[in-house]
């Protein structure tokens, strides 16, 4: 009896010991997971945050942006350049790290960066880096070389996030600060201190860095071209590196600091960019005859056309194939013949068309609002800077911006300049048209008629004669303005 008893108490003694160490034991560990989950998650919404800080325009919507806004990319029309010899040596030979491409406007130079993105992830993505950017001067968010590189640790660190731990170091000290409160040569030295740790990081793969629009920096071009320089040296790390831009002197006095390059320009290479414009100009016939229902005359009168008067330039194909996409059929090839060949007289032409309209005061108070602000603007923010009829709604604005000569376009919401060069002709040769007082009291005007509206905002400055309205909430929309 005693001895059952004992065994009975043993036994449940025993029994209540491993019972109460298995719970322990179980309980200490959903602790322990319960806690190291929630520091994996607070880790991530650190990384998340860290990330978004750190680029506020992602690269890769901004190539796709371009591609569609530019009627989507076209193998044939770049495929030369991957088969071009200068690029092949850039590509195998270790010891050349920096292809400078370099071609006059509306050569197509941005689509054959996108192009040259497309072969590079198609052939080597998964096992290199490919970090890009594409400038833009008409959009403050993306014209400055700080924004350069943030755009390149943002794809570095999303392609590797382990490096991301390099943003992170500075980050968890600074804070959101580290990427907007400081002045720029701040942020300038913390984010080249970040790029330069990550890129001596052994865990580094093979990186390629792809710049579109170096003339298009209005902010720090010099510094921006320095730093390139010191990373395309001899015997420089495991990089690689395009840009490309305009003929200008100041780009390529710069890269000459950087032995080991090559120069691929387009204008020697007029053969192949010749012929890759010839398949850009069939592919938008094909596309106008589906339309148009064009007889192979008139299809083959067009192709003839196209090919004698773009003078090699992708633009001007552009331009002119979008007028043709209004016109009837039966007035194609009439309306073919008036347009003068070259960039810049049909630019002139353009302008003359927006001036000799009766709705030219609108046409050019559009374009000088545009002009003016330094990131693109939607249609509701416009509506609300222009002076327009009282019977013009924002649903009007659409076909409105489309009758301004074609200078501007359309992506979405957003009003874009339909190139660079479209904005800089319009400096050059239309800035007392559009700007009849001239470009400062345009900023004037703006200050002094919103100012009075917004002076209650604290975001809203306005200084001096040529002011500057930095800054406004407008129906709780910002808009930037020189």
């Amino acid at each position: 009896m005693n001895q059952q008893t004992s065994f009975g108490d043993a036994n449940c003694g025993s029994q209540v010991a491993q019972n109460h160490g298995s719970v322990a034991d179980q309980n200490h560990g959903n602790i322990t997971n319960h806690f190291h989950s929630g520091a994996v998650e607070s880790e991530s919404l650190s990384d998340t945050l860290c990330l978004r800080y750190l680029c506020t325009t992602n690269p890769r919507d901004g190539k796709k942006r371009i591609e569609e806004t530019k009627g989507g990319l076209l193998k044939d029309s770049y495929r030369w350049i991957v088969d071009n010899e200068d690029y092949q040596s850039w590509h195998a030979d270790t010891s050349v790290n920096l292809l400078w491409i370099k071609g006059d406007p509306g050569k197509g130079k941005t689509m054959l960066t996108c192009g040259i993105i497309d072969e590079l992830e198609r052939d080597i993505g998964d096992k290199a880096n490919i970090s890009f950017f594409f400038c833009q001067a008409t959009d403050e968010r993306i014209n400055s070389a700080i924004s350069v590189l943030r755009a390149f640790i943002y794809l570095i660190t999303e392609k590797q996030p382990s490096l991301l731990s390099h943003v992170r170091k500075r980050y968890d000290q600074a804070g959101k600060q580290l990427f907007e409160n400081m002045n720029t040569w701040q942020i300038w030295q913390s984010l080249t201190g970040i790029l330069s740790d990550i890129l001596v990081d052994p865990s580094l793969r093979r990186t390629y860095f792809l710049i579109d629009a170096l003339d298009e920096y209005l902010t720090d071009m010099p510094k921006l071209l320095n730093f390139i320089s010191g990373l395309s040296l001899p015997g420089s790390l495991a990089i690689n590196w395009i840009v490309s831009g305009r003929n200008l002197p100041i780009i390529d006095e710069h890269l000459n600091c950087a032995n080991e390059k090559i120069g691929l320009s387009l204008e020697l290479n007029e053969k192949s960019v010749s012929e890759a414009l010839a398949f850009y100009i069939d592919e938008k016939i094909q596309q106008l005859a589906r339309k148009e229902m064009y007889s192979s005359d008139t299809r083959e009168a067009v192709y003839q056309h196209l090919r004698a008067n773009a003078h090699g330039t992708y633009l001007w194909v552009a331009l002119v194939y979008e007028k043709l996409q209004k016109a009837r059929s039966w007035k194609t090839l009439k309306l073919l013949t008036s347009f003068p060949p070259g960039l810049e007289p049909l630019y002139k032409q353009m302008l003359d068309r927006v001036q000799a309209s009766e709705d030219a005061d609108i046409f050019s108070e559009v374009l000088a609002t545009v002009f003016t602000v330094y990131r693109p603007i939607g249609l509701e923010e416009l509506f609300t800077l222009v002076d327009l009829p009282h019977d013009v709604n924002v649903g009007c604005l659409p076909e409105l911006i489309k009758s301004c000569g074609s200078f501007l376009t359309l992506h979405g919401d957003r009003i874009f300049f339909v190139h660079q060069s479209a904005k800089d002709f319009l400096v050059d040769r239309a800035s007392s048209l559009i700007f009849p007082s001239g470009a400062a009291a345009q900023h004037s005007l703006f200050c002094h008629t919103y100012y009075p509206f917004f002076s209650a905002h604290s975001d809203v400055t306005c200084m001096g004669p040529a002011s500057l309205l930095q800054e406004t909430n407008l129906t709780k929309r910002k808009f930037l303005i020189h």
